[in-house]
């Protein structure tokens, strides 16, 4: 260990700073031998480790003598954490000027232009890159809380890689994302993979069996929807009475959508729940149609579970099922 202090970052000062495990036996090792090794005892195999106690301070070589002495452990210690004192402090300064110093880059980036129509507080875009890098710089500037209608079901597997490291980014710097999918979404493999990861992330994802546009809203403050049927344009709203507008939209459709266990999902447990989910839905008078929609099922799927639900209750028709699932036996 040299006198100079410590580079690199925090963690990885830590961790060069503590001996491995095969550094600390042969410390050990020195230490019940007298606390002295001849250069010339040293074997092949421990020149790395002789080595890496070098760097750390805990053997000096004696030139004159051809040994290493074994260095008091306080001391090293002592020594290595004045130099993370000295360099945790220039860290923290470094943070405090880090604002003043890509100032000019950050005035350049505001004042970059983006390409785009303006209309007011309403911008209108076009091309699916140009959309989709302002909605990457959307989701840089704006980072406490996403909502998303995202009609079609599956997602495309290509993308869910990128959405899914953009999930962990964004819930991890303290966001809140919430997403409605059509309820597909539950059948398609990979997009169901990737719903149960975010999810454990913290996001939330429902499903909702009805028709509905697709929407992006960033903090409360910037919306984005369709400009075109095959979605090549997009506008970008930034009007308050607008946005309020569409986030209570979303609120409305978030209420409707049905909540999914996704880590159930994925791992082929959510089955054992279809029979109770399907009740709930019966006893509310849907339809056998809008539950498999509603659930992403077959209606082949639905009647199955609804012949043997009839049979535990015993029910002749849809009507008394739904109504002694209600619980109508009981009255």
């Amino acid at each position: 260990m040299t006198d100079r202090p410590l580079s690199g970052s925090l963690p990885e000062m830590l961790d060069a700073s503590v001996p491995d495990t095969a550094a600390r036996d042969l410390y050990l090792t020195i230490l019940r031998a007298g606390g002295r090794l001849l250069a010339s005892d040293v074997r092949d195999a421990d020149r790395d480790t002789v080595s890496q106690l070098v760097a750390l301070g805990l053997l000096v070589l004696n030139i004159a003598d051809a040994a290493y002495s074994a260095v008091n452990p306080r001391a090293v210690s002592e020594r290595i954490s004045s130099d993370l004192r000295t360099t945790g402090t220039r860290l923290l300064l470094r943070a405090e000027q880090l604002p003043d110093l890509l100032g000019d880059l950050t005035q350049a980036y505001e004042a970059a232009p983006r390409n785009i129509d303006r209309s007011g507080a309403v911008q209108h875009v076009h091309g699916m890159s140009e959309i989709r890098h302002l909605v990457s710089r959307l989701a840089q500037d704006y980072r406490q809380e996403v909502l998303a209608c995202q009609p079609g079901g599956a997602r495309p597997p290509e993308h869910l890689g990128d959405s899914l490291n953009q999930a962990r980014d964004y819930l991890g710097h303290g966001g809140a994302m919430r997403t409605i999918y059509e309820p597909a979404a539950r059948l398609h493999g990979p997009t169901a993979e990737y719903c149960a990861r975010a999810a454990a992330l913290g996001g939330g994802i429902r499903l909702l069996d009805q028709p509905f546009k697709r929407l992006l809203i960033f903090d409360r403050t910037v919306a984005v929807i369709p400009a075109s049927a095959d979605n090549t344009s997009a506008t970008f709203i930034e009007d308050p009475a607008m946005v309020e507008f569409l986030v209570g939209f979303f609120e409305q459709q978030w209420q409707q959508a049905e909540g999914v266990d996704w880590a159930a999902v994925v791992n082929g447990t959510a089955e054992s729940q279809l029979p109770a989910q399907i009740g709930r839905l019966l006893s509310q008078g849907l339809t056998q149609k809008s539950i498999a929609n509603r659930l992403g099922l077959s209606e082949r799927t639905v009647a199955g579970h609804i012949s043997r639900l009839r049979e535990q209750y015993d029910a002749d028709t849809l009507f008394q099922l739904g109504w002694q699932m209600r619980g109508g036996r009981g009255d």
